[in-house]
């Protein structure tokens, strides 16, 4: 018990990495997510939780604008990142994307070698000045990663060529190969065996040294195990958000104890 407490106090101290206000989406006439304000720690695992369709990711997307490749989204009110609104006209998505990574629910890396697939963020950025250098960056993310020993004598083969779990973790290695400073997850191990999922979670705490991490989750037990903070979205409302322990032991609307309880899904 002692253990949760400090951990939660730790969490509590944690700067605001992400501010969101009033936040609404419109695919058409649609309206998928409504009024949502939220506050999302630096170096901390938050985990959006909810039914299919209920806006989790809808909401990630917002946070580093993938839903304006969408041509019938709208969206509007106040997302910032460390005080800087995203969706000023001056920010370009292409730079957000490199400070605001995303791993997606299918491994998908791009038909390059395993070394190409994490060097490329790098290159295109103009983060590495030397040959040397990037071979440094390449090591250092698929270090981070968890995948090094795994691949260090197959750098040049295909990404496609890895198993599942070993995709996504390139994936990961690609998305943090930019240095940014917050990661989205959206069900990242969804397409996993439980063993790749396990070394994909111990990545996950493994990252929150490093980055704000944001996760959308299907697996109410993956939220519990992962996350420090927990945010229940259901018909495109955020319902309830706090420390995880909290959400799950103690929710205060009784949504989130219907859905935690399996009553609604």
């Amino acid at each position: 018990m002692k253990d949760i407490q400090l951990e939660e106090r730790v969490v509590s101290d944690h700067k605001n990495k992400i501010t969101a206000r009033g936040v609404q989406v419109h695919y058409g006439t649609t309206h998928a997510l409504k009024d949502v304000d939220v506050d999302i720690l630096d170096h901390t695992v938050t985990a959006f939780i909810g039914p299919s369709g209920c806006g989790k990711s809808t909401f990630l997307r917002c946070l580093n604008r993938m839903n304006d490749t969408v041509a019938s989204a709208r969206i509007a009110g106040e997302i910032l990142l460390d005080g800087e609104n995203i969706y000023d006209r001056s920010v370009d998505p292409v730079q957000l994307r490199a400070k605001v990574g995303m791993v997606f629910q299918k491994p998908n890396p791009f038909p390059k070698s395993i070394y190409d697939n994490v060097a490329y963020g790098p290159k295109i950025h103009g983060l590495s000045t030397s040959k040397a250098e990037l071979d440094g960056i390449v090591e250092s993310c698929l270090r981070k990663a968890a995948l090094w020993n795994e691949v260090k004598d197959r750098l040049a083969s295909p990404g496609t060529g890895l198993s599942g779990g070993q995709q996504q973790r390139l994936c990961i290695a690609r998305a943090i190969a930019t240095s940014p400073e917050v990661l989205l997850m959206d069900e990242p191990c969804s397409a996993l065996d439980p063993i790749a999922t396990a070394q994909v979670e111990e990545l996950i705490d493994e990252l929150r040294s490093q980055f704000s991490v944001v996760i959308v989750t299907h697996s109410m037990q993956q939220a519990a195990r992962v996350s420090q903070r927990t945010a229940f979205f259901h018909l495109g409302n955020l319902v309830e958000y706090g420390e995880t322990g909290q959400i799950f032991t103690s929710p205060k609307d009784p949504r989130t104890e219907s859905y935690i309880s399996g009553r609604i899904g």
